[in-house]
């Protein structure tokens, strides 16, 4: 069996959270055009269908989509159950689901600073640990976090505080994960992309001015583009990359180099 082969995803079955839109949406794409059945995981429901129908359109596989709040616990042991009695196991878990507020530090409230934190680090906690329940027992499984190149370094000129540590809390909690399931069979590892253009960013009224100026500062001069995030994707989920744990990727053109 040639490597092309091996990358083949056929017969797997995998979970997206944040799954609707942008950068879920892309890596849910990725692993059903790989041949694996996909769940779509979302707050967003009526997205979420409508994705999900749409890649079960392009492809041929298996989709579901599924509402979850992925802060509270009953709700993702719901999803859990869903995806398992759908599929009848999980494969692949991709933690995506995140949010970024610009607020400066002395004027973020308490609120807003744990709603970022909840969606962003206890969000993926509670999902890649409802994953890694159900692959423990089956003695299989890849979890993937969805973090950011903000773990790695602090973004100018926009006030993210929340965000990036949320981000830099990801890493280490997958790192954490990697190495207390390593020799149980089960991989944990994140992707850190840099600015991507998704729909979200390119048309925020917030955002859109800063674009320029990150570009400028880019070494490649230009944004990534969430479907560039595919290819690493399917190689996580993948038998290919069973080495591969405790790892974060960067994929961010460079960006983070100076």
């Amino acid at each position: 069996m040639g490597i092309m082969e091996k990358m083949r995803l056929d017969g797997k079955a995998s979970f997206v959270t944040g799954g609707a839109r942008g950068i879920g949406r892309q890596i849910a794409v990725a692993l059903a055009e790989a041949g694996s059945d996909v769940a779509l995981v979302d707050i967003d429901i009526a997205e979420a269908k409508k994705t999900a129908r749409e890649i079960a359109e392009q492809t041929g596989v298996k989709t579901i989509a599924i509402q979850t709040d992925v802060t509270k616990p009953e709700e993702v042991n719901s999803m859990m159950e869903t995806i398992v009695q759908t599929f009848g196991k999980l494969d692949a878990a991709f933690c995506n689901a995140g949010i970024c507020m610009n607020i400066p530090c002395e004027e973020m409230t308490l609120e807003q600073w744990r709603k970022v934190i909840d969606i962003n680090l206890t969000g993926v906690f509670l999902t890649a640990q409802a994953a890694a329940k159900q692959m423990l027992q089956q003695g299989y499984g890849s979890i993937v976090n969805t973090a950011s190149m903000s773990g790695h370094i602090v973004n100018v000129p926009q006030p993210q505080c929340s965000y990036n540590a949320s981000k830099a809390g990801v890493i280490q909690l997958t790192k954490s994960m990697a190495v207390e399931f390593a020799r149980r069979g089960v991989r944990v590892n994140s992707i850190s992309p840099g600015y991507m253009g998704t729909e979200l960013t390119l048309n925020s009224p917030s955002l859109k001015p800063l674009i320029e100026q990150w570009n400028a500062m880019a070494p490649m001069g230009r944004m990534g583009r969430p479907e560039e995030l595919q290819s690493i994707a399917v190689y996580l989920a993948g038998d290919t990359s069973s080495f591969t744990t405790g790892a974060d990727f960067v994929i961010d053109g460079a960006f983070t180099c100076f």
